[in-house]
């Protein structure tokens, strides 16, 4: 037999793909120390907290405005099933997460949908779970956007829209139609 085929069978991990966007960061910097370069691996009895307390937080948020521990993500094998998933946790007092539309009050958590939108303040996390196979390890992929995930994700869909279709619910801020005015008015 060849070392090939007494080697051990690879398996895949599960990946956590975690898009961050805040309207002030290229002034205020504040996913300066996210590592947006590579995946990182954690064991899966690890807990992932994100926050401003880099003491017991693996993912710093340098903003003062947030908590010491702001959320955690736990990795978790399912009751009675083989599927793995994330529980989230909000570890803040003060601000309340919300996760898609479900808000989460302190110590309150869900499990994490496979996609999902997570806010808190002006934070906007898009998190995308990537299946695995592996009960040892998960990894987390970072990303940084200058688009809010809120907008890039509620794009419109491709297709045409007839003019007749527009509704004025879309645009508050027209609630009569345009008139038209001469040049020399004011």
């Amino acid at each position: 037999m060849t070392t090939f085929e007494e080697a051990e069978t690879e398996e895949t991990i599960t990946c956590l793909h975690m898009t961050f966007y805040h309207p002030y960061q290229e002034e205020k910097m504040m996913f300066r120390c996210l590592n947006f370069c590579r995946r990182e691996q954690i064991r899966a009895d690890e807990m992932a907290k994100f926050g401003r307390d880099s003491n017991v937080c693996r993912y710093n948020l340098m903003d003062s405005r947030v908590s010491r521990i702001q959320f955690s993500l736990q990795f978790y094998r399912k009751l009675n099933s083989s599927e793995l998933g994330f529980e989230i946790k909000n570890m803040s007092k003060k601000t309340k997460l919300i996760v898609d539309h479900t808000e989460l009050s302190y110590l309150n958590k869900i499990d994490l949908p496979r996609k999902c939108i997570i806010c808190f303040g002006d934070y906007q996390i898009l998190a995308e779970i990537q299946e695995g196979e592996s009960l040892d390890y998960f990894q987390t992929s970072l990303r940084l956007t200058e688009v809010p995930v809120l907008q890039e994700r509620c794009l419109p869909s491709r297709q045409p829209i007839l003019e007749s279709s527009i509704s004025c619910s879309l645009f508050p801020s027209q609630s009569k139609s345009p008139t038209e005015i001469d040049e020399n008015e004011s």
